[in-house]
C-alpha cells in the first residue's frame, strides 16, 4: 500500500524507520567516546552535528537528479514544517547529548526513547484521534515494560535526576517532530524529506551557534584524528542519512508505530555499549532488549497487516 502523498509503500517506510533507529543508536555511543577523549560539550556537539548534516544534505540536494514538478506545498505550512522540525530537532538532540553526558549512554538513551512513545501516543490521540487498538496498546505496553526493566535493573549510581530530566526533555522534542511530521503527512502536504532535513539542520545550527560558542566550539584533545573522524561520522550516518530516512518513513506510518520502531535506538546503543565501550551486559539489559525487540516486531507486523487489509477493502467494488 502506497501513500498518495509520498509514493512510499508501508513496507519500505518501515524499513527506512528501522535503519534510522539503528543509526540513531550509534550517535549516543559516538558522543560518549567524544566526551571521553575531548572537552567538547553537548551543545557544541549538537551544533557540529547540525552544521555537518546541513553541508552533506546540501550536497546531496545539489547532485540529485531533477524531479518532476509537483504541486507546491503552501508557504505557511512549509514554514510550520521547517520551523517546527528545526526547533524540535534541536531540543531533541541537544538534550539527549546532555543526558548521555550527565547519566550515561544506557540510561540517557533508554529514558529518552521510553518517554517518547507515551508522549506521542497521548499527543496523537489528542491532535489526530489515532487509536492504538488492542494490539498496538499491548506492543507499546511491552516496550515500556522493557524500558522499565532496563532502567530499574541498572545500578542506582547510574540514574541521576538531572540526566533523567534532560532525557524527558529530549523525548518531548522527539515527540513533537514525530507528531508534526505525521500530521502534515496525513493532511496531504508532506514535503521532500531531504529538503526538510536540510532546513531543520540549518535552523538548528543557527540557533545553537551562540550557546555552542559559549560552551566551546573547538575541542581540546590529544586525539585530534579520532575526534574529527567521530564528528564526521555523527554528521553523516546518524544525522544526514538517518533523519532523511526518518522523515520519509514517518510521513506514511502511524505515529504509534513510528514511536515503537524507534525503540531500536536503545537496543543498538546497548549492543555498542557492550562491544565497543566495554560496558557490562546485565540480566536486565538482556530481558529489556528482548521485550523491546518483541514489541517492535509485533507492532510492525500489525501495521503491515492493516495496510494489506485496507488494500483488499479498496479493491472490492462498492
Amino acid at each position: 500500500m502506497s501513500s498518495s502523498v509520498t509514493g512510499l509503500s508501508v513496507g519500505r517506510s518501515l524499513l527506512y524507520l528501522v535503519v534510522a533507529g539503528l543509526a540513531w543508536g550509534t550517535a549516543g555511543a559516538a558522543a560518549s567516546l567524544l566526551f571521553r577523549i575531548s572537552d567538547l560539550g553537548p551543545l557544541a556537539l549538537s551544533f557540529w552535528r547540525c552544521a555537518g548534516g546541513l553541508v552533506l544534505l546540501a550536497g546531496a540536494l545539489a547532485l540529485r537528479p531533477r524531479r518532476p514538478r509537483t504541486a507546491a506545498e503552501p508557504r505557511r505550512r512549509r514554514l510550520v514544517r521547517v520551523l517546527g522540525t528545526g526547533i524540535g530537532l534541536t531540543v531533541f538532540q541537544s538534550a539527549y547529548f546532555a543526558a548521555v553526558e550527565a547519566t550515561g549512554l544506557a540510561v540517557g538513551t533508554v529514558v529518552t526513547l521510553g518517554a517518547g512513545p507515551v508522549l506521542i501516543a497521548v499527543g496523537a490521540r489528542l491532535t489526530m484521534g489515532e487509536r492504538l487498538g488492542a494490539g498496538g496498546l499491548a506492543a507499546v505496553t511491552g516496550a515500556l515494560v522493557g524500558l522499565a526493566v532496563l532502567v530499574l535493573g541498572g545500578e542506582p549510581a547510574e540514574v541521576r535526576p538531572a540526566g533523567l530530566l534532560l532525557a524527558v526533555l529530549s523525548a518531548a522534542g522527539y515527540a513533537a517532530i514525530t507528531l508534526l511530521t505525521r500530521w502534515l503527512g496525513r493532511d496531504g502536504t508532506a514535503g521532500d524529506s531531504l529538503s526538510t532535513s536540510a532546513w531543520a539542520f540549518g535552523i538548528g545550527a543557527v540557533g545553537l551557534l551562540p550557546m555552542a560558542a559559549a560552551e566551546g566550539l573547538v575541542p581540546h584533545t590529544v586525539e585530534t584524528g579520532h575526534v574529527l573522524w567521530l564528528l564526521v561520522y555523527v554528521a553523516a550516518v546518524p544525522t544526514a542519512l538517518a533523519y532523511a530516512l526518518y522523515f520519509a518513513g514517518a510521513a506514511v506510518v502511524r505515529s504509534a508505530t513510528v514511536s515503537v520502531i524507534m525503540l531500536l535506538e536503545p537496543v543498538s546503543a546497548a549492543v555498542i555499549a557492550v562491544t565497543v565501550l566495554r560496558e557490562r551486559l546485565t540480566a536486565a539489559t538482556v530481558v529489556g532488549t528482548l521485550l523491546l525487540l518483541t514489541a517492535v516486531a509485533g507492532l510492525a507486523l500489525a501495521e503491515t497487516r492493516g495496510a494489506a487489509a485496507a488494500r483488499r477493502r479498496a479493491a472490492v467494488p462498492a
